[in-house]
């Protein structure tokens, strides 16, 4: 017996669970047993996790007896199933999925920003944040609490790894169909010949291309992550009027969500005094050479755990407004990492035997 906490994993095979997985190896060992698991067809896989090889078990009402805290990466109607139970059976659930952000009585936890509201759990599930949202909220918080957030608008370049597996692998496969050709993309209609019906989760080609659509459709022509992004900020951040449009568009990227923001504050901002603040924040990276050809992008993010800001730079119009570019791995501080990060503040506030 050692005394620390019991910590399961369940969607341990997912794209986000693995990443958990590989997570809790190179962090500071706050858990005791760690379970894996996923549905029935996965039950049996081998999955290294903290130096050793780990079998995972099917997820049953059985196979979360004892389990102390649950972090669930999982689709939102499986979440919406199975945290209640794991709940029922002791344990507290850390959710991944849309299934509970919104919920008032379960708290929108981001550590380096709200880590206290962890204790207000009153459903016993703590969510996390969509990861376009977490990429940017890291470098927004900061400049709120100095400056006064007041609106925010903003432009997200959303990788294909953001809507799984089936992402990830749509791309590349169109990737080797249009490869060949150097006048593709110069005549119309030609890339969505090339590319056929292999659009995989999308709505369009995203070789060769941009789609400026991700989510479902919601009211007044909103998608549903560019809503996420609105009502997310404004419950991490405590700010229930807080003005947001966003624009939602997916990229021809396989990992790292990226956003463009305006922000807009209560008292004057400029640049430098900007740049210091994040420099000095918690989960930031600050990469804003431009002359250098320094500024964030996904493909220095990628593998790591910070949001990279750059491109920092006062309105042109508005002396109380800061325009500047974020960049971060969704599949780590955008799901995985804020998860684990979260789970180890309950671990710690977890009563030992």
């Amino acid at each position: 017996m050692t005394g620390l906490p019991t910590l399961a994993v369940v969607g341990a095979t997912g794209a986000v669970g693995t990443v958990m997985c590989e997570l809790l190896t190179g962090r500071r060992n706050v858990w005791g047993e760690i379970r894996l698991l996923a549905s029935e067809r996965s039950a049996g896989r081998k999955i290294r996790c903290r130096g050793e090889e780990l079998t995972v078990q099917a997820l049953t009402e059985e196979a979360l007896d004892g389990v102390d805290v649950a972090m669930f990466d999982v689709p939102d109607e499986v979440a919406a199933h199975w945290a209640p139970i794991a709940v029922g059976r002791g344990a507290i659930v850390v959710d991944n999925s849309g299934a509970f952000r919104m919920d008032p009585d379960v708290p929108l936890v981001v550590p380096e920003i709200n880590p206290e509201q962890v204790r207000n759990r009153p459903r016993g599930i703590v969510a996390n944040a969509n990861c376009t949202t977490l990429a940017m909220i890291v470098a927004v918080a900061p400049l709120h609490r100095e400056y006064g957030l007041r609106e925010l608008v903003l432009a997200s370049y959303q990788a294909v790894s953001g809507a799984g597996q089936a992402g990830a692998d749509a791309l590349h496969d169109q990737l080797t169909k249009v490869a060949g050709d150097r006048l593709l993309g110069s005549r119309t209609g030609d890339v969505r010949q090339a590319v056929g019906d292999d659009l995989g989760p999308f709505p369009a080609p995203l070789a060769l291309n941009v789609v400026p659509w991700a989510g479902s459709l919601t009211d007044g022509g909103w998608s549903s992550e560019e809503m996420k992004m609105r009502n997310e900020s404004r419950k991490i951040l405590g700010l229930r009027d807080l003005k947001v449009s966003a624009t939602c568009v997916r990229v021809p990227v396989v990992t790292g969500h990226s956003v463009a923001v305006h922000a807009v504050f209560a008292t004057e901002i400029d640049a430098e005094g900007a740049r210091g603040v994040l420099r000095n924040a918690p989960g930031v990276i600050v990469v804003d050479d431009p002359a250098a050809g320094e500024f964030p992008m996904p493909i220095d993010a990628v593998g790591t755990d910070p949001s990279w800001v750059g491109r920092i730079r006062r309105a042109v119009d508005d002396p109380r407004a800061l325009d500047f570019f974020v960049t971060g791995d969704n599949l780590r501080k955008g799901a995985a990492l804020n998860t684990a990060q979260i789970a180890e503040l309950l671990a710690q506030a977890l009563p030992r035997p």
